[in-house]
């Protein structure tokens, strides 16, 4: 992409519908622009003159006349016209004329066409006219809009970057002549060719690292570094980082799930600018999320356990103020996964460096971002390959009790069925992981689909996260390619059925202490997650959440049409429906919350979607034994 190019494109993200674009969408539409410049004063459509192209008003202002010939609309710089031309006969409707000098992007009608198709929010914007979504964006609410909103709209500056090898004290002036707090640092991309981007002089870098006025103070003044040293010596090398058409909400986790206060910014790999915390809390003021800083501020378990209380809270207000399940899910996913990597610094502290690399890494719903305030803790050690037993188990054997017990006692109960790495079966080498789940895969039984049902779903908390990426990996790889095991994983996702009778009627919990309810956990969101897992499984997607999952099988034939979108209507409905009961409980203060929920308690809407919900359940799990039939012995 020329630098030209990178110009249209970056004004045009700030500006709706193009916002909302995917950054592989937005390049298509920078790469086929036609720029042109108009007078002002000029005509610019006529009457029922033939169009065939978008127009995006880069500077300048025009305005619009009704058939009449009196003003219709007046537009500036960042807004479209002629889109309800192209949806309608290709001739112009409402003539246009220059108020001012003005440049004009061109976007072909095919192009337009394809946006329209493959992005939804594209689509809405012009089919509306654009002014029912503008004014919904001032009206809607702030925590939903840090989904949809990305993380380049952010962006108002370009960073400030240097090579490894300039001085400390010539990068410190220039952070002081540029008013910025930090400094993206770039090398030369030696044999990583991958990472690599082209600069602006045509030669080839890669982002090797971050240096911040903190780093300044901390590792440069207090430890007598010579101003002459070059800032490689003393930068945090391979940043974290995100893309810019992550969103807002992503990037706030992001940066919370690691405990940093700058986030570079890359369009693929070339970075356009740095997101500050304070970036973050000026568009985000009321986050309930910021319970994370607070956790990794704490200094003994007793601490940590303190704030057990404030996830309750949080929670409840999460839902009260309207957040979906998935804004919902990735904030305790996100505080979980904070107390687990925040008991692990801990526990490395009071009993020394590891004496061998490791990943910790959680499993099940914490893993999908899908957690309640009801999860357990699900957990396991991956151990460098390197590993032996007699001279390193004590140490982990050790840290695992710290971070189990501590979890416990932050709210988060022990597994029941000893899925922790507290078990010596779940901390393992690599090597011995790899094996497991190839076993699992190779030659399937109940066991072993049900330890695929809890491991596969996986992810990092604190250590050598690339043992977890090798693990998802295989699976992505060899689960597409194992027909028996998909089959025997299908099987095993039909034994808990939707609570539906033959006339659409609730089949309820007939004896126990939720006699009269139903388990929206167990009869709902669980199996609706294992059919997706399944899925996902065979398509070879690495997602990890359900929505994410979802969105890989939209990207093939697996699923007939349809399907896709009603199982994400149907998972957000029981979802919904799940952590509103438990919210619910909070406020009512409950010492318990539970996934049980009392039909007659819900208004009579509330049952009808509920038991649509469970249709499209049923429905699907009746698809997943025709789609993954188990293979003939013959074949």
């Amino acid at each position: 992409m020329t630098i030209e190019q990178l110009d249209i494109r970056d004004h045009m993200a700030q500006f709706a519908p193009f916002d909302t674009l995917p950054d592989e969408l937005l390049d298509r539409v920078a790469e086929q622009v036609d720029v042109r410049y108009f007078q002002a004063g000029t005509d610019l459509l006529v009457k029922d003159q033939p169009i065939h192209e978008l127009w995006y008003l880069r500077s300048g202002a025009v305005e619009m006349f009704k058939r009449s010939g009196g003003l219709f609309n007046r537009l500036s710089e960042g807004d479209i016209f002629g889109y309800s031309d192209l949806l309608r006969n290709n001739r112009v409707r409402f003539p246009v004329r220059a108020l001012e000098d003005s440049l004009v992007y061109f976007i072909p009608e095919a192009l337009f066409q394809q946006l329209c198709d493959e992005n939804d929010e594209f689509s809405d914007f012009v089919d509306t006219g654009g002014q029912r979504l503008k004014a919904t964006v001032e009206e809607q609410h702030r925590g939903s809009d840090m989904l949809t909103t990305r993380v380049r709209k952010l962006i108002h500056r370009q960073p400030l970057l240097v090579e490894a090898g300039m001085p400390l004290q010539q990068a410190a002036r220039q952070m002081r002549e540029e008013n910025t707090t930090c400094v993206l640092v770039l090398d030369a991309p030696e044999d990583d060719w991958e990472h690599s981007f082209s600069g602006r002089d045509n030669q080839s870098w890669r982002l090797a690292g971050i240096l911040t006025d903190r780093d300044f103070c901390t590792r440069v003044l207090a430890d007598g570094i010579s101003p002459q040293a070059p800032v490689s010596e003393v930068m945090s090398r391979d940043p974290i980082a995100i893309q810019s058409d992550e969103s807002v909400y992503e990037a706030m986790l992001c940066m919370l799930r690691n405990n940093v206060q700058h986030l570079p910014v890359l369009h693929r790999r070339h970075p356009i600018g740095v997101l500050n915390l304070p970036d973050i809390v000026r568009y985000e003021t009321h986050s309930s999320l910021y319970l994370v800083n607070n956790i990794f501020h704490q200094t003994d378990v007793s601490q940590l356990a303190a704030l057990s209380g404030e996830v309750r809270t949080s929670f409840a207000r999460l839902v009260r103020d309207g957040a979906n399940s998935e804004m919902t899910g990735q904030a305790l996913a996100t505080i979980g996964r904070s107390f687990a990597r925040r008991l692990l610094e801990l526990g490395e502290a009071e009993l020394g460096p590891p004496p061998v690399p490791y990943c910790f890494m959680v499993l099940g719903s914490m893993a999908r971002d899908e957690p309640t305030i009801t999860a357990d803790q699900d957990n396991a050690l991956i151990l460098d390959d390197r590993f032996d037993p007699e001279r390193h188990d004590a140490y982990f054997k050790d840290l695992a009790a710290f971070v189990s017990d501590g979890l416990a006692a932050c709210g988060y109960p022990y597994c029941k069925g000893d899925i922790m790495a507290t078990n010596e079966r779940w901390r393992q080498p690599l090597k011995v992981w790899k094996r497991y789940f190839g076993e699992w895969m190779d030659e399937p039984s109940p066991e072993r689909l049900l330890h695929s049902s809890i491991f596969f779903d996986l992810a990092s908390v604190h250590g050598e996260e690339e043992y977890v990426e090798q693990l998802q990996d295989l699976i992505a790889e060899r689960a597409p390619q194992r027909p028996v095991f998909l089959a025997a994983m299908a099987r095993n996702a039909l034994g808990r059925t939707p609570p539906l009778g033959f006339f659409r009627t609730f089949v309820m919990e007939r004896d126990g202490k939720h006699r009269q309810s139903i388990n929206l956990k167990r009869r709902g969101t669980a199996p609706l997650v294992d059919l997706v897992r399944i899925h996902a499984l065979a398509c070879g997607s690495k997602a990890q959440n359900t929505f994410a999952r979802l969105d890989d099988i939209a990207r093939t034939r697996l699923l007939p049409e349809g399907v896709n979108e009603r199982l994400r209507h149907a998972f957000e409905l029981l979802s919904m429906v799940r952590i509103r009961h438990q919210a619910y409980d909070i406020e009512r203060n409950e010492d318990t919350t539970d996934n049980s929920v009392v039909p007659e308690r819900l208004s009579g809407r509330e049952r009808r979607h509920l038991k649509d919900a469970f249709e499209v359940l049923s429905h699907a799990q009746k698809f997943l034994g025709f789609r993954y039939p188990m293979p003939s012995k013959g074949r």
